[in-house]
Order: structure tokens, then C-alpha cells, then sequence
């Protein structure tokens, strides 16, 4: 299925300077900040702009540091909410109920517009333990359900939305800083920016409560840890791949094992040291699945308290992928977690399978959520 490049920028570019505000200036274009409603609903986010060109991320001071090029994308303004993420799980119900009328039916020839459902919550406190808020950033998701996320949200919308590189990330977290964190090296006005253990009484708080980096994000310092697309390794960005230059892919360390892989931005569960914009966090799958007692576990939830501040937000590239790059960027990395998958949902029926396109709301609507 071929993307169009201006259909895929048809929000957020403009071709004359804007008056105020920000904007990116790119190719007689300019990149500014939008607003978009999730369709079939009332939702909406916004997404901000950001530069490409060459940056240097990772540690600073000792030096643990790679230079990458990038190309210009936008990226949430916030981490994704639950006003957000509950119409993604909302799917499984109405993925129920499609089966059940015999409409809209997966096969071999449309799999590939499939999008997987997380199954229903098996215990609520393990993902709602500082609440269930509409502003409050969604939490206790794997990363495989962040992808998906991205997936139905692209298919959704005609936009193509996917989760963002460390590299990515933390360019957009330093926001042209060299700092330790985009506001300075002192973390004595941390809390004017970011809730951590220090202010936040463990549990992870409404979105953009605090001061926004310069480039306008909010809460890139701590509240939630945040997926990006990369494997951890102990030795940070060893595994970098650039090779593609700024119109290809972004540099990824894509992952050859389950895990770890990499969370940015510290928390509102962890010290201000882990809020910095290079710091980086090993997620611990095994850990963090501890109470879940099905066999396979769940391919989209964690079940322990100490993933209660796992979350994500994501970006938008200015140069649409082709469609080869954004499977790669929605579905499982590894064959293992699509056959865990597969299981829940075809042996068990745990999470649910459907079609996703911009003809979906209406069809929801016809059928009954």
C-alpha cells in the first residue's frame, strides 16, 4: 500500500512563515505545532515539531556520546494519556463484537492492516495504581502494545505515527541543550519541571502540570518512563546503526532478545539522577510480569507494581516511511512475541484481532461499541 507524502503531511505543514509561535523551517516548508482528533471520538493530542540535522547524544560528561544524523519529525507534546490509550483498548470489545456479526474479517490478504487488542485488564490495581484519570499518562503497557498502539493510531488517522529512536527521543528531550537536563546541570529547579520520587509521592501525575523544555514537551523528565524502538545494551549506542542518512530510517539498535530494552526520561517512581536527558533504563519483562499467572503472559500488559510508570509518546517522521519500514516499526521485532500473541488470542481468546482504516468509526458505530 503506497503513502503519499503530502497526504501524510496534510496537518502540521505550512507553506508560508508562521506569525508567532514555533515552527521548523525544511525544504520552503514550515513544520508547526498541531492539534489532532483521534477519529471516531473526541480525543485529541498535540504534536510538536522538531529539527533534523546532525546531534550528539548520550552521556556528555564522561563522554559516552554518538553524533547521528536525523531527519525533522514531530513528537507528542505530552505522554499519551488515558483518555488516549483507552479507545486503543476499547478495541478488544469491538473486535468482539465484528466476529460476532461476521463483518470485517481478518484474512491472509488483509493481515497485514491488522491490529492486535490487549486483552482485558486480569487485575486493575496493577495498572491503575495512581488512578485511571483521563489526563494521566497510560501506564503497564509492554512495548509490543505500544507498537500496535502506533499501528492502529496510523491506520486510524492516514497519519504515520510510530514510537520514537533513543536517539530521537533524547534529541528531542535536550532541545538543543548540552546540559545535563534541557533546563541546566542543576537539579535543585527540577521540580519546576519534572515529578520524580522527590515530588510525586510515587505515582505518576496529570500531563503537562509542570514547565515544558524549550522545544515545548512536556514532562520528558520524569512522571512515566518512555518505550523507544531500541534494544538496552550496557554500553549505550554500541549498536547504533546510521548507515541510512537523514531520509532513511533513524539510527535504531533494534533488538535481537526479548530484553532489555530501553525506557527514557526517568520517573515519577525514580531519583532525579535518572531524569536526565541521556539517562537511560533497562526494562525488566520478567519482573514486571511476575503476577500475571497465565501461560504464555500477556503480550500487551505487565502485572507489577513496578511497571505502574512505564508509558510512551511518539513521533511522526516528515519523510513517510515506506510500508516495508512501518511494519517494522508496528509489529513484533521477534517471532516469539507474535506467537504469544497468536495463542492468547487464537487458543485462549485473551485480546482480540481486527482490520483498522479510516472506514472503522463508522463501522463501530453501525455494530455497537
Amino acid at each position: 500500500m503506497a503513502v503519499s507524502t503530502c497526504y501524510a503531511q496534510r496537518e502540521g505543514v505550512l507553506e508560508a512563515r508562521p506569525d508567532q509561535g514555533r515552527y521548523v523551517e525544511l525544504d520552503g516548508v514550515f513544520l508547526v505545532p498541531y492539534e489532532a482528533t483521534i477519529p471516531g471520538s473526541s480525543v485529541t493530542f498535540w504534536m510538536e515539531p522538531i529539527p533534523g540535522g546532525k546531534t550528539t547524544v548520550g552521556d556528555l560528561e564522561t563522554g559516552e556520546t554518538v553524533t547521528v544524523e536525523l531527519a525533522p519529525y514531530w513528537i507528542g507534546r505530552t505522554e499519551v494519556t488515558w483518555a488516549e490509550y483507552r479507545l486503543y483498548m476499547d478495541l478488544c470489545t469491538v473486535f468482539e463484537k465484528f466476529d460476532d456479526a461476521g463483518v470485517r474479517q481478518v484474512t491472509d490478504d488483509n493481515r497485514v492492516d491488522a491490529v492486535t487488542a490487549p486483552s482485558k485488564l486480569y487485575e486493575a490495581s496493577f495498572t491503575f495504581g495512581s488512578g485511571d484519570e483521563p489526563d494521566l499518562p497510560a501506564v503497564s503497557m509492554t512495548q509490543f502494545a505500544a507498537k500496535q498502539y502506533t499501528k492502529w493510531l496510523s491506520l486510524l488517522s492516514g497519519d504515520r505515527y510510530r514510537l520514537p529512536s533513543e536517539a530521537e527521543w533524547e534529541h528531542a528531550c535536550r532541545a538543543g541543550t548540552t546540559t545535563a537536563y534541557s533546563f541546566g546541570n542543576d537539579n535543585d529547579v527540577i521540580d519546576e519541571y519534572a515529578w520524580t520520587d522527590n515530588n510525586a509521592d510515587y505515582e505518576t501525575q496529570a500531563v503537562a502540570q509542570k514547565r515544558p523544555n524549550p522545544w515545548g514537551l512536556y514532562d520528558m523528565h520524569g512522571n512515566a518512563s518512555e518505550w523507544v524502538l531500541d534494544a538496552y545494551s550496557e554500553a549505550p549506542y554500541s549498536d547504533l546503526n546510521d548507515e541510512d542518512g537523514p531520509s532513511g530510517e533513524p539510527p535504531v539498535a533494534w533488538p535481537t532478545k526479548l530484553f532489555p530494552r530501553v525506557l527514557k526520561g526517568g520517573s515519577a517512581f525514580l531519583a532525579t539522577e535518572e531524569a536526565t536527558s541521556a539517562a537511560r533504563r533497562a526494562s525488566d519483562d520478567d519482573t514486571w510480569q511476575d503476577y500475571d499467572p497465565n501461560r504464555p503472559k500477556s503480550p500487551w500488559w505487565f502485572a507489577n507494581d513496578d511497571a505502574q510508570d512505564v508509558g510512551f509518546r511518539f513521533v511522526r517522521p516528515y519523510h513517510t516511511p515506506s510500508r516495508e519500514q512501518l511494519n517494522r516499526y508496528w509489529d513484533a521485532d521477534l517471532p516469539r512475541i507474535q506467537r504469544v500473541a497468536d495463542i492468547r488470542i487464537d487458543d485462549e481468546g485473551r485480546g482480540e484481532r481486527g482490520l483498522v482504516d479510516p472506514e472503522l468509526p463508522a463501522a463501530i458505530e453501525h455494530h455497537g461499541r
